[in-house]
């Protein structure tokens, strides 16, 4: 007895099983190199914003205010669409490098802008690069981290999103009026630089393929048009969502033209773009890419009304105004990292939770739309918008790689990025559409705000009602990868 104690004693302890992080070993470089771009991209969407006026202005071109935008969005959307194809006939290391080549490009063409038409030339290249990125960037985590880390590396990219939210606008705005607005441009190029050289490790761990005369890749997702090039269907989307939202800034005879043009190019170009299914929200990835579209279009609509609405109707500063969307930025970042911590929660129950929180948060905006005294509503209200959002949007991207293969995975996270895109800009152009009326005398502000506000939570109450069928396509998706061999 004594012997078998002294050798149970003496015997090594077994080696306990790691979990990896994604910050650990072989991951951290790449973790944080994929976090800088990101907050890069991210910095950049929001910060020109803030300096764009100031920037036309110094270069006497007001009347083209709108066109930078337009021309970044469209060139969005074909990066996207090109680097889905792209990373799935080559893998993620090219397309990636490549556009952080052409992000960079765009960023010095529009720094360096003298002239409007160079700074549209400028966010042209920008839009083209930051859609290749965005898009590249699922296919890289996809090949390159294991499907355990996939929640925790989506929370680090959604913080590396929300964070710009919180002092992109501030920075901007403090370079523009006193320093010079070309360092809105120019200041990102050394970051960009700095996340080339760090992500280097993960993208020769994910490799690079070339598909050759392997024939047609099995994908998880079907597709008009087959595997004919989708990059035409691009440019018509973007071109549709131009003339919707001219549409909606005028109140003439020209409008109604305009918005039947974009109506139909973009329903012609999303039934090639999306999968088949999605607007029905068939079971398994087309019903991922459209409840993207559903959570971004719903939160977003509104999100950019809440600074006008707390100013026009309740009469606070713009700085007060502003308030409530950092605290739901804080709420996003703050879902996101929790979510991650839970890998394990059905991915359907975690989406329609945070869709009922988005629906909440609108409706609450509804309500201080339409009744006095109650502004302060907004501080909970986009907390709680954000805690869903940080919820929705980890858990969707997580959903699209397990139904994905190695085959389509570019594809398909392409789909994702464009439906977030487009219903994103309908949603936004529809509120403007109702404020532009409302500008107009045709009913009141408050009217108009909490009409968007109701209408958004008729878009969120869709998505829950959807959110089931993501978990009941689950099983089949997977054994499809499973019986092909890939992913």
């Amino acid at each position: 007895m004594t012997d078998s104690i002294s050798d149970a004693r003496t015997e090594p302890a077994a080696p306990q099983e790691t979990r990896p992080s994604v910050f650990g070993k072989g991951y951290r470089a790449t973790s944080i190199g994929l976090l800088l771009i990101v907050t890069i991209v991210a910095f950049e969407a929001m910060s020109v914003v803030t300096a764009m006026p100031i920037v036309v202005e110094s270069l006497d071109g007001m009347a083209y205010y709108a066109w930078p935008f337009s021309a970044f969005m469209v060139a969005n959307l074909l990066g996207m669409v090109l680097a889905g194809e792209v990373s799935d006939r080559l893998g993620p290391a090219k397309p990636m490098l490549a556009g952080l080549a052409t992000f960079a490009a765009g960023l010095l063409i529009a720094g360096t802008a003298t002239t409007m038409a160079q700074l549209v030339a400028g966010r042209l290249v920008q839009g083209f690069g930051g859609g290749v990125l965005i898009v590249v960037m699922y296919v890289m985590i996809g090949a390159g981290y294991p499907a355990e880390l996939h929640p925790r590396v989506f929370g680090l990219t959604a913080i590396g999103w929300v964070m710009p939210g919180l002092i992109g606008p501030v920075v901007a705005g403090t370079l523009a009026e006193h320093a010079h607005w070309r360092l809105v441009f120019l200041g990102l190029l050394p970051l960009v630089a700095v996340g080339a050289v760090l992500i280097v490790p993960g993208l020769r761990r994910s490799g690079s393929r070339d598909r050759g005369d392997a024939g047609p890749p099995a994908v998880s997702g079907t597709y008009r048009g087959g595997t004919a090039a989708r990059w035409p269907f691009a440019l018509l989307a973007g071109v549709g969502v131009v003339l919707l939202q001219l549409a909606g800034e005028r109140l003439d005879a020209v409008a109604v033209p305009l918005a039947v043009l974009g109506v139909v190019a973009v329903v012609v170009s999303v039934r090639v773009l999306l999968p088949v299914g999605t607007a029905a929200a068939r079971s398994g990835l087309p019903t991922v890419v459209l409840m993207r579209g559903l959570a971004a279009g719903s939160f977003f609509a509104v999100d950019t009304l809440v600074p006008l609405t707390l100013s026009s109707v309740h009469g606070w500063s713009a700085v007060g105004a502003g308030l409530p969307l950092t605290f739901g930025a804080l709420g996003w970042s703050s879902a996101s990292w929790l979510q991650g911590r839970y890998p394990k929660l059905p991915r359907s129950v975690v989406v329609s939770t945070g869709m009922a929180a988005v629906g909440i948060a609108c409706a609450s905006m509804a309500v201080i739309a339409w009744v006095p005294g109650s502004a302060w509503v907004a501080f909970p209200a986009w907390i709680f918008g954000g805690l869903g959002m940080g919820l929705v949007m980890p858990s969707l991207a997580v959903l699209l790689l397990e139904f994905s293969t190695d085959a389509d995975r570019g594809r398909n996270s392409a789909s994702l990025q464009i439906s977030d895109a487009l219903l994103s800009s309908l949603t936004i152009g529809f509120g403007g559409v109702l404020v532009a009326a409302a500008t107009a005398g045709t009913f009141g502000l408050s009217t108009a705000f909490g009409v968007i506000d109701l209408v958004m939570v008729g878009v969120a109450v869709v998505g829950i009602l959807v959110a089931p069928r993501l978990r009941r396509s689950a099983a089949p998706n997977l054994r499809r990868r499973a019986s092909t061999g890939a992913g």
